[in-house]
């Protein structure tokens, strides 16, 4: 069976549990799988990248935020990111404005220090939340390269609805290996070797 669509992976995962009376759970089953996995995986297919204009001690983190890669000023320089305990000993020893040099996530929104004098341009990579499937988004990059993932990880989440099912210890090491190999091809598709030019003819 092709599993390509939201659709589809309903389908799949009712005729696995070989039930015809889930319609209406199975979009939560995918839901808590879907949170579930952007917590396991990590692939540079989530990475995004955005440039804002930086004027403030305090930023929103972006909404499909997961966790950051890195932060740059566009005219050069990498800002570093720190703990609570090192930001609090920094704003104890000066609260002085100026270009920043550090920042950390706190309660939904970076904090930055030292506050920033001027507006500047920054450039931030982050890895984001999975585009979470409905019928209005019907695919995405998972789904298309690695729907087992899906599968298995919603067949999980099943069991503390149906209360038994012998199979989940085997869906959940389908769904572990389903993840360990997402995670590895991020590392084989990330470093690659070096390219090389054929002679021009």
């Amino acid at each position: 069976m092709a599993i390509s669509t939201y659709a589809e992976l309903k389908t799949a995962i009712s005729d696995f549990l070989n039930r015809d009376d889930l319609d209406a759970v199975v979009p939560t089953f995918i839901s808590l799988a879907e949170a579930r996995i952007n917590r396991d995986i990590r692939h540079w297919k989530q990475e995004k990248r955005v440039s804002t204009t930086l004027d403030e001690q305090y930023e929103n983190l972006p909404s499909d935020y997961i966790e950051g890669i890195s932060m740059s000023f566009r005219n050069g320089g990498q800002l570093t990111n720190i703990s609570s305990a090192e930001m609090q000993r920094r704003k104890e020893v000066s609260t002085a404005t100026g270009k920043p040099r550090y920042f950390r996530v706190i309660a939904d929104q970076f904090e930055f220090y030292p506050a920033p004098g001027d507006a500047l341009e920054i450039d931030f990579t982050y890895f984001a939340k999975i585009e979470a499937l409905s019928d209005a988004a019907p695919s995405n990059w998972l789904l298309s390269d690695y729907p087992d993932v899906y599968l298995y990880g919603s067949l999980v989440q099943s069991a503390p609805y149906l209360d038994e099912d012998q199979r989940t210890a085997t869906w959940a090491a389908l769904y572990q290996s389903g993840v360990d190999a997402v995670n590895r091809d991020n590392m084989t598709g990330r470093y690659v070797g070096p390219l090389k030019m054929g002679a021009p003819r």
